[in-house]
């Protein structure tokens, strides 16, 4: 029998989720984050892999009875390992080079020992010895294996967390990134770099007094020095070679100065033929729109010279009128107005004849952009140069114009992505590789590292692929250019950025070198070993003594990774094919075996894509549920399919899709952990989208032997089971309302999924939907009797809300709703201060009106429905709130009954959410996931003094001046 692990009982969701949503703000080039060293798409936060990994390996309390025997010592004990969690998923705990984030580490791991040791019934190590612990894990812990490693988020967490990572990918740009994540950093931990200028007595650039203490070139420090070294020598000969085609500009006072990047605008032929003009294509005129140096450029049409020039100008010489030229519908002809249909601009580029044209030069200033106007010299350098046609990529682009925007506009080669001149310099970046390798064996580089070094350069390549493209961006918000990959496909660019490889602004060649080696540098590396292959997942798992499963399988038609990921391969395979042979064997990624609901392949073989995808990912899990090992749960991070589609005459959400090939391959869903990367608590993130970014399926193999269920029989189990399980995630989990919704799927299809199957009376079964159905029935039913809870003042104000939100209502229906619940209005009015009620007419007060004031003065009589409220104006935003403070003021005050708050919050939350009113459900969403912190300051003594600025307006509600 196994033991329950944390992740099938409860999560500190809350903490995850922030961080998760937190982590985005750490990918600075100097932060050293994993997903920095090479684009990829869709990658889960590593602190949602991180806790998701961890808890799928430690036990629950409840599943330890013999060493905490009351419930009481099973919450505390999934309290001390909560607080674990919420320390181990910070971003500061990855950097190793601090005490305080070895120590995290290190207890996190050591937990994992201590299940396995349990679960092997043998002592756990020591747990003041981590290499005894990482040991252990090594030659006892299952391997985590994730068949969908994509861009390594889950291995490289695996890893981290002291566990053997195995990692599998069709696609061999994945493959690639994963081996730089996990398989080639441990090899070289605490090796001396090889370069001639490597200081001696390096010592990682540890900081404090423990610095003389640590070895010398700590971790893979000398890798990362290499990798730096390295890729400025390329830089120096690049230079030597190409920099002509990059000369510096005059600035206005006679110096010269470095240029950023040149713009441009791509062009077509006037279809007025009076005109004939190259009319320019733009989105914006706009090229800061920072407050101290907003510039633009303004058009000025040469009817002599038939064509139109750029002047730059600042905002004293004014804004100009207009700045798009075109859009999804067409193009408008700056010179005669004349507007043409995009049908026309697609053919007359499809015919060769779209043009580009330089519309502003971008220098680095003291501190700022200098935006210049274009010079004919500017141009001519850039459009007479010449790259070497034996170092450019060939390969076909793909035929689907929706993912790759260019190839419906005669764009059939990858190279046409780039401009000349950024085919010379990547060109000539990629013909350094071989001579850069040669220089590090001349070093004296043993040939595996000198490998190792040739693969981390050649994703720089990558990288710069990504920002040296004529489908870079401009962002004058920013001023800077931004990569190709801004989403999931490769939209048409009107106005691009052509960045310049040997400046010092964003898109330069050692910005990418420097991003890789700070990303290196941070890699764990007191680890146990990780494995890649390239694997087919729908064919092959990589399963030895029965992996622990945790993957990100792709959804659908959401990314077409192989057509994407093209891009790069055809820069990386010339660099790396006789390195990894196997791996870049393909004149380009493989395509036919790729488990995606692409167009491509519709109707092949009698077949939808759809019912393609559904069939490939169908034996995925079958093979995962004969591989996996029955001791620990499988978890799969789900990209919830939001749009819903009619198949069969069924309206479908998409969740019935996975679940149902989850249970008929054998499993049984044991949670559902809804994982985000928005905040929950931001309008718009609520209002376009009230549900997670993805969400985690717990997963085991349904018991031997497991029976056929009536429907009756189902929902007996369902109405019995549910509601328990909604009051842990509410009462102790406290699951933000906007995931519980999410969360509650998890035990309900336990019920669901512990049987063979579900059937009506009739024979007939009960479709996955069905019971999707049932589990939101019993969530109202639940909130229902939660509403019943409440003291009646609070009900009443409920059933009033429902019936007229804040708006004006009857005084008879109050009088009559009113004698239901046994209240009087008149105390609801004079005595409790909820509405005003007078003509006849009753009005519930809004929020914004619990403002504390002389008149409105905490007491120790308030209901649930005004605490509620009072709590609410404080978590709102504005100067005169306190947050937590302020609500925990107001809970001191009511005393026991606070705990009504929270319940009551949840179920506003439930309401405004249903009625689509984003800016309240935030508020009472915010609520609930602020009550820990609520609590937590409730239990401490009531500060004496208040910030200057939020006293006037709570004087009344604390006390203050009585």
């Amino acid at each position: 029998m196994y033991r329950k692990k944390l992740i099938e009982v409860d999560l500190p969701l809350n903490a995850i989720n922030e961080q998760s949503v937190q982590e985005r703000y750490f990918r600075h080039p100097t932060h050293g984050h994993p997903f920095r060293l090479h684009p990829w798409w869709a990658r889960r936060p590593l602190a949602a892999c991180r806790a998701v990994i961890f808890s799928s390996m430690v036990d629950d309390p409840s599943s330890c009875p013999e060493e905490f025997p009351t419930e009481e010592a099973q919450r505390k004990e999934r309290n001390r390992l909560h607080d674990l969690i919420r320390k181990m998923v910070k971003w500061e705990s990855t950097d190793e080079s601090t005490t305080g984030a070895v120590k995290i580490r290190d207890a996190a791991r050591y937990e994992i020992a201590r299940s396995v040791a349990r679960s092997r019934n043998e002592p756990a190590p020591d747990a003041d010895n981590p290499d005894a612990v990482l040991r252990y894990l090594r030659d006892n812990a299952l391997p985590i294996y994730d068949p969908f490693a994509g861009g390594g988020s889950i291995p490289l967490e695996a890893q981290r967390l002291g566990l053997r990572a195995v990692a599998s990918d069709l696609n061999p740009v994945a493959v690639l990134i994963n081996k730089a994540l996990i398989e080639l950093p441990p090899k070289f931990a605490g090796k001396p770099p090889v370069n001639p200028k490597a200081d001696p007595m390096h010592n990682d650039g540890g900081q404090g007094e423990e610095c003389n203490e640590r070895p010398l070139w700590r971790g893979v420090a000398g890798l990362a020095d290499d990798i730096r070294y390295y890729g400025k020598w390329m830089r120096e000969r690049a230079y030597e070679r190409i920099g002509h085609l990059y000369p510096k500009v005059k600035l206005p006072d006679g110096t010269e100065a470095t240029v950023a990047a040149w713009l441009w605008a791509r062009t077509v032929p006037c279809q007025n033929p009076a005109c004939g003009i190259a009319m320019p294509l733009m989105t914006t005129f706009q090229l800061s729109k920072k407050p101290k140096n907003r510039h633009w450029i303004r058009p000025v049409v040469d009817r002599e010279a038939g064509r139109v020039r750029f002047v730059v100008q600042d905002n004293r010489e004014g804004v100009p009128t207009s700045g798009r030229t075109v859009n999804r519908n067409g193009a408008t002809c700056i010179s005669c107005n004349t507007t043409a249909p995009l049908a026309y601009v697609r053919q007359q580029s499809s015919a060769g004849k779209m043009g580009e044209q330089m519309t502003a030069v971008v220098a680095e200033g003291n501190r700022r952009r200098v935006f210049l106007s274009p010079t004919e010299e500017d141009v001519q350098v850039a459009i007479n140069a010449e790259p070497n046609k034996r170092s450019i990529p060939w390969q076909k682009m793909p035929t689907t114009a929706y993912l790759v925007s260019g190839r419906g506009y005669g764009i059939t080669e990858w190279r046409e992505l780039f401009t000349q001149r950024q085919l010379v310099t990547l060109s000539t970046l990629s013909d350094l590789i071989p001579e850069v390798r040669t220089q590090m064996l001349e070093d004296k580089a043993h040939e595996i590292y000198a490998s190792t070094i040739h693969t981390y350069l050649a994703l720089a390549i990558g990288k710069q692929a990504d920002i040296c493209s004529s489908f870079a961006r401009w962002q004058n918000s920013g001023d800077k250019a931004a990569g190709v990959f801004g989403r999931q496909a490769i939209p048409m660019v009107w106005d691009f950025a052509e960045s310049n490889p040997f400046s010092k602004s964003t898109g330069n060649w050692m910005f990418q070198i420097e991003m890789i080696a700070n990303t290196v540098q941070r890699l764990p590396t007191h680890v146990n070993s990780g494995i890649v292959h390239q694997a087919d997942a729908t064919t092959t798992i990589h399963a030895a003594r029965g992996p622990v499963i945790v993957t990100d399988p792709p959804y659908y038609d959401n990314i077409s990774y192989a057509e994407l990921s093209d891009y790069f391969y055809v820069w990386l395979r010339p660099l790396l094919r006789d390195i990894y042979p196997d791996l870049f064997a393909g004149v380009l990624v493989p395509i036919q075996e790729e488990m995606i609901a692409a167009p491509r392949f519709d109707d092949k073989d009698g077949e939808s894509a759809k019912d393609r995808f559904e069939r490939l990912m169908g034996n995925t899990l079958r093979l995962i549920w004969e591989h996996c090992s029955p001791e620990f749960p499988s978890s799969i991070f789900y990209a919830y399919k939001q749009r819903e589609e009619e198949r069969d005459g069924v309206t479908s959400t998409g969740w019935d899709t996975m679940l149902t090939a989850l249970v008929d391959a054998g499993f049984q869903i044991v949670g559902t952990w809804p994982m985000r990367t928005e905040l929950a608590n931001r309008t718009n993130s609520l209002d376009a989208n009230s549900l997670a970014s993805s969400v985690v399926l717990v997963c085991r193999p349904r018991a031997e032997g497991a029976g056929i269920a009536t429907r009756r029989q189902f929902l007996d189990a369902l109405e019995a089971e549910l509601p328990g399980a909604l009051d842990r995630m509410t009462r102790e989990g406290h699951i933000a309302p906007v995931d519980l919704s999410q969360a509650a799927i998890g035990p309900g299809m336990e019920v669901y999924s512990r049987y063979a199957g579900v059937e009506t009376i009739s024979g007939e079964r009960v479709p996955v939907r069905d019971a999707l159905r049932e589990i939101n029935r019993v969530i109202v039913e639940y909130h229902q009797r939660e509403q019943g809870e409440l003291d009646v003042e609070s009900q009443f104000c409920v059933e009033w809300l429902r019936e007229h939100g804040y708006v004006d209502g009857e005084f008879g229906r109050a009088e009559t709703l009113s004698q239901a619940k046994n209240v009087s209005i008149e105390a609801l009015r004079d005595a409790h201060g909820l509405l005003e009620a007078s003509g006849g007419k009753l009005r519930l007060l809004r929020v914004d009106e619990y403002a504390p004031d002389g008149r409105r003065r905490l007491r120790g009589d308030m209901t649930a429905w005004e605490g509620c409220m009072r709590m609410a104006w404080h978590m709102r935003p504005g100067d005169d709130r306190l947050g937590v403070e302020g609500a925990a003021a107001v809970g001191r005050t009511m005393g026991g009954g606070v705990e009504s708050v929270e319940r009551l919050a949840r179920i506003l939350y439930d309401y405004f959410d249903g009625r689509g009113d984003s800016a309240n459900a935030v508020t009472f969403n915010t609520l609930v996931t602020s009550w820990g912190a609520i609590e937590n300051a409730m239990r401490e003594p009531e500060r004496p003094t208040l910030d200057s600025v939020a006293a006037s307006a709570v004087q009344g509600e604390l006390g203050v001046g009585r």
